[in-house]
């Protein structure tokens, strides 16, 4: 018998806090200026895996060109 994981296509904004290890009130902060992308669905953001990793990149590729 083989077993699916089904992972979560779309995350909700704690989830996204408790990924980055941020607060959720930064978290909040950092969707409604643009830094991490997010779509508003009903009155909930939801933010794509994908959107995390962009913002983490973003953020690292900073820090380098900061200690360069």
């Amino acid at each position: 018998m083989t077993t699916t994981v089904i992972q979560p296509k779309w995350l909700t904004t704690a989830e996204v806090a408790a990924q980055l290890r941020f607060g959720l009130s930064k978290t909040k902060m950092l969707v409604l200026t643009g830094e991490i992308r997010s779509v508003k669905v009903g009155r909930n953001r939801r933010i794509l895996p994908s959107w995390v990793d962009e913002y983490v990149e973003r953020i690292a590729a900073g820090s380098e060109e900061w200690a360069a």
